[in-house]
């Protein structure tokens, strides 16, 4: 189901609980919710559509990638760029990593490590930042 997008700066700033099996509606909502905006959203976190759980999901070609629960456990290469988000107004600066490494569940909460780079890494650290309630 297409949700409304949250910006309640407080809500945002808090850091997001684990994801269980019980939140598995979320997962849906954010696809749904993330294809609504695709014209103007590469990603977003479940905070961002009011759910409390650490929920990400990143546009990916066609599709979308959802990370329950995920963990970066490796940076390389940090750089600055300026990044908008669909909860804030306006581009803000950043410090990003070109390379990051993720443990995270899939949609069926199988555990996984992956490497990312470039663009979907930036999109991923935007997200994993939203879970621990960092606003850009």
């Amino acid at each position: 189901m297409i949700q409304p997008i949250n910006r309640d700066t407080l809500f945002l700033q808090r850091k997001a609980r684990l994801a269980t099996p019980a939140d598995r509606a979320v997962i849906q909502n954010l696809k749904d919710t993330l294809a609504a905006h695709r014209a103007g959203c590469v990603g977003m976190a479940a905070n961002m559509i009011g759910a409390d759980c650490r929920m990400i999901i990143a546009a990916v070609g066609p599709g979308a990638l959802v990370l329950v629960n995920p963990r970066i456990t490796a940076k390389v290469r940090p750089y600055q760029t300026q990044e908008g988000c669909l909860s804030l107004t306006g581009e803000r600066p950043a410090t990003r990593f070109e390379s990051i490494t993720v443990a995270y569940l899939d949609e069926q909460f199988r555990p996984h490590t992956q490497d990312f780079s470039g663009f979907l890494a930036q999109v991923i650290q935007h997200e994993v930042a939203h879970c621990d309630g960092v606003l850009i």
